[in-house]
């Protein structure tokens, strides 16, 4: 569990509540309940198919819900009138493709959203983007194109690009399936050093050693509902027959 637990508050800062998603005739997400407090890292594992990312795009109003109820740092995401705009300020989201720009350098890519929707000057949001480049090890990279680095790198600064618009909250969407070992280390440890610094951040990830390593609570989901979840503790003694089989099939 990360070292920033123990000064926690228990504040609530996203809620979903008896959330039901469907895609045609398909039920993704079937009565999802969810809390997280502020500061907390939660990990979602489970197989393909489970609603882990749904749940993940449906924080950040990427889907629409069918039923139930998400709050997000007191914006009801689940209502007509949410404030798109605010909403986004207030989450970050990083997935497992980049989405950078290929014709920008990393400074520009990370300098867009701060002055389009921040409104900072060039010289602000430059300053910007180097502290979150510099956050993420990357500062040197500020002049290079998207082309000129490596997988983890380029996850390294979609990660920066997050921080820009200072989130309150963080999710990541199986941000190192796509990197071979070796990078997949190298963003789990920006991830890692994030979470020390009170981050709160929720997770949809198959890497079980760091999921046990980093988060204080683990959703397992399956057949889209909350099936288990607990401390990193259950991954080790899990109570029932699905997760035991799940973490069976990851080793």
């Amino acid at each position: 569990m990360h070292s920033g637990s123990e000064e926690r508050n228990h504040e609530i800062v996203v809620s979903l509540k008896g959330v039901c998603k469907k895609f045609g005739d398909i039920e993704v997400l079937r009565g999802v309940d969810m809390e997280v407090a502020k500061g907390e890292v939660v990990a979602i594992i489970g197989q393909s198919g489970s609603g882990k990312s749904t749940a993940l795009r449906c924080i950040d109003l990427l889907e629409t819900i069918d039923e139930g109820s998400i709050t997000v740092y007191g914006h009801e995401v689940h209502k007509p009138g949410v404030d798109l705009r605010a909403l986004r300020q207030d989450i970050g989201i990083v997935f497992q493709s980049y989405n950078l720009f290929p014709h920008l350098t990393i400074e520009e890519n990370i300098m867009l959203a701060p002055t389009a929707v921040k409104k900072l000057s060039k010289a602000d949001a430059r300053e910007l983007a180097h502290r979150v480049l510099g956050q993420v090890g990357l500062a040197e990279k500020a002049r290079n194109y998207p082309d000129q680095l490596s997988g983890g790198q380029q996850q390294r600064v979609a990660i920066a690009r997050s921080l820009a618009m200072e989130p309150k909250v963080m999710l990541f969407d199986e941000v190192t399936s796509a990197l071979d070992p070796k990078l997949t280390g190298e963003v789990l440890r920006v991830i890692e050093d994030l979470a020390k610094k009170g981050m709160t951040m929720i997770m949809v990830t198959h890497e079980m050693n760091f999921a046990r390593r980093i988060a204080d609570t683990i959703i397992f989901m399956n057949e889209g509902k909350v099936w288990e979840k607990g401390e990193a503790g259950i991954l080790n003694n899990p109570h029932t027959p699905e997760l035991r089989e799940f973490l069976q099939n990851e080793l």
